[in-house]
């Protein structure tokens, strides 16, 4: 059975199965999510991928972090954090990914690839205004420069990323270079508009 007639079939009042045109990306299909949570007046958006990578039991840390933060991080590069099942070079390119992102745009966070997050309808409908294009992994940096630059309180969470045991990973090498060219830029944005 396709993953698309999977969803479909596991729809209710509670969930809601939110059908594209065609893939045009991460970012795209996080903002078609964002807009409808919006139309549908809901207070908080959670992100979180539905391959297993992300466990549900975790879900309610991060959710009861969201009472007093914007935006939160579940953070697999703290202390209580882990990564199972990731080779070497996956491990290595998202910690220098991060490392590269957070020293360039001056951020104190340890996890901004991350796509175990709450994001508060106050930060939903800031996205939403903005003009944020990144459509891979650059896109969740994005959200977080957002809050940061918009002072928003943003909290991290440790979380446990468990490699997903059927599928493959999107993260290409054009999306890597697409994270690292967008992040660079954003970096030489925010030292143009200081001075």
């Amino acid at each position: 059975m396709e993953l698309e007639n999977i969803a479909d079939s596991l729809a209710s009042n509670d969930l809601f199965v939110l059908h594209r045109d065609r893939k045009q990306g991460l970012g795209p299909a996080y903002l078609a999510g964002f807009r409808w949570a919006i139309e549908h007046d809901y207070d908080f958006v959670i992100e979180m991928d539905a391959d297993g990578s992300h466990l549900p039991a975790e879900l309610g840390t991060l959710v009861s972090a969201s009472t007093s933060a914007d935006l939160v991080i579940g953070t697999r590069w703290m202390p209580g954090g882990k990564v199972v099942n990731w080779p070497w070079y996956r491990k290595a390119i998202s910690r220098l990914g991060t490392s590269y992102a957070a020293a360039v745009l001056r951020l104190p966070f340890k996890d901004l690839t991350s796509g175990y997050r709450v994001l508060s309808k106050r930060l939903v409908t800031k996205v939403l205004e903005s003009k944020i294009q990144t459509h891979g992994y650059g896109f969740q940096v994005e959200i977080v420069l957002l809050a940061e630059q918009a002072h928003m309180e943003i909290a991290q969470v440790p979380i446990t990323f468990v490699e997903r045991s059927q599928g493959k990973s999107k993260m290409t090498g054009r999306i890597v270079l697409e994270a690292l060219v967008k992040t660079s830029w954003l970096a030489i944005s925010r030292v143009l508009i200081r001075r």
